[in-house]
């Protein structure tokens, strides 16, 4: 990348993109050999207009191969900023960035070493912007941290689709490492498999019990998980809870320190604290980019057209990587369920196995570790009234008290609830089965 530097002449900057004329002139199992691809698949991918939401790990890895893949016009969104515990892997950034936004010191960096490629960034929220904004992208490529917020550009995807205009469809390329282990899948919103239709592969942690939380605490993730589940409730209930927030994280964080000091339990630290509220799994640099060099190539191959991608038809549309002994790939195709309460035309109520003899608060509580739910802050209406909502404070206090009852005194066998939370842009249904 370092030869980028070196201003050039309009003949040593075409000799540059060489590689790609390699790529792109030659036939291939998959070419039609009366039609060889070439300088117009350049020219396609060089107008396109793609976005990149995350500049951490994945992220840095995703710019860099997009712009030297020959993409020209990228955005990138992160609302993070740069911590001295990045550096090891998220090599766009140095020392004197701490402190910096992500998205800004990584859209410089590649600027300056790869000229012609204008990257715009953004330091925000991915939820901070509206299907105005992100119909401009010919696609999305993901690299997050957080379940919540795949899901969230999965169904704003998803209910941008318009049958009648065919732009409006915009594919999702999404990679996710955790340690040694990785993912790249390719999702066509309402056509392919969903992020919400695979939500049952990403299982929640298991919860540590409530009762060592509170009483006797062994480890610093028990001060955190305190601060983070009992804390924040008692004192800060009022505010949803961001875990992308750094004020946020820094509360909680000073909230577990001064904890952990109590009972004499060292290690507790803001990275730790940010790696327990999000459930981040350490990361490995060599699984980021060979997760974000699997994306890219996707997006060049759907932008190019030049070769069949995941989720092509008749294609698999989800390749998972493994590098903890020896190197290891498998490609499938994942299924969309005909339930899902994202993607599926009907919207129907997904089954749901419950306790009749569980309270609704304790039942609301469960969401958060059910694999096919992971509901965080659940609000509930049953088919003839509401049952419990978190907002606005009127109407919690109104229905506080249902909390305590039985799901078998608010809700009969079989019986469809709606269910919303903050964190997600739509309402999900189930019908409650009572378990004999």
């Amino acid at each position: 990348m370092a030869a980028a530097d070196v201003q050039t002449s309009p003949e040593q900057g075409r000799a540059r993109w060489k590689y790609l004329d390699t790529i792109l002139n030659r036939p291939g199992p998959f070419t039609d050999p009366e039609w060889v691809p070439g300088e117009p698949q350049i020219e396609s991918v060089s107008r396109s207009k793609v976005l990149v939401i995350g500049a951490g790990g994945l992220g840095c890895e995703i710019l860099k191969n997009l712009a030297l893949s020959g993409f020209k016009d990228i955005h990138v969104i992160d609302m993070d900023t740069i911590d001295v515990s990045n550096l090891n892997r998220q090599f766009l950034f140095r020392h004197a960035d701490v402190g910096k936004y992500k998205a800004e010191v990584a859209a410089k960096f590649v600027e300056k070493r790869v000229k012609g490629v204008k990257i715009t960034p953004y330091c925000g929220k991915i939820q901070d912007k509206d299907e105005e904004y992100y119909m401009q992208f010919a696609l999305i490529v993901c690299g997050l941290d957080s379940i919540e917020a795949r899901r969230w550009i999965n169904a704003t995807l998803v209910g941008m689709v318009d049958n009648e205009n065919p732009d409006s469809l915009k594919p999702l390329i999404d990679g996710g490492t955790e340690g040694f282990k990785g993912q790249a899948r390719v999702i066509f919103p309402t056509m392919t498999s969903c992020i919400e239709c695979q939500l049952d592969m990403h299982a929640p942690r298991a919860a540590v019990p409530l009762c060592t939380l509170a009483t006797i605490p062994r480890q610093p993730q028990h001060c955190i998980e305190w601060a983070h589940i009992i804390a924040w409730e008692e004192e800060r209930k009022d505010i949803t809870l961001d875990n992308d927030d750094p004020e946020h994280i820094t509360w909680l964080f000073q909230k577990a320190l001064k904890r952990a000091q109590e009972f004499n339990i060292p290690g507790v630290t803001y990275s730790m604290t940010q790696g327990v509220v999000k459930n981040i799994i350490p990361a490995i640099a060599s699984t980021n980019a060979i997760v974000a060099a699997s994306c890219c190539n996707e997006a060049f191959k759907i932008v190019s057209n030049t070769n069949p991608f995941l989720g092509y038809p008749g294609m698999d549309n989800y390749m998972m990587y493994t590098g903890d002994e020896s190197v290891y790939t498998y490609t499938f195709g994942h299924q969309k369920k005909p339930d899902c309460p994202v993607c599926s035309e009907e919207q129907l109520a997904r089954p749901l196995q419950v306790n009749p003899n569980l309270t609704l608060e304790e039942f609301l509580t469960g969401l958060a570790e059910r694999p096919e739910a992971q509901l965080k802050k659940p609000s509930i209406r049953s088919e003839e009234k509401s049952l419990y909502y978190q907002f606005p404070p009127d109407l919690q206090e109104q229905t506080r008290p249902n909390l305590s009852k039985k799901l078998n005194e608010l809700v009969s066998d079989g019986e469809e609830v709606a269910i919303t939370d903050p964190a997600f842009p739509l309402q999900f249904k189930y019908k409650l089965v009572f378990q004999k």
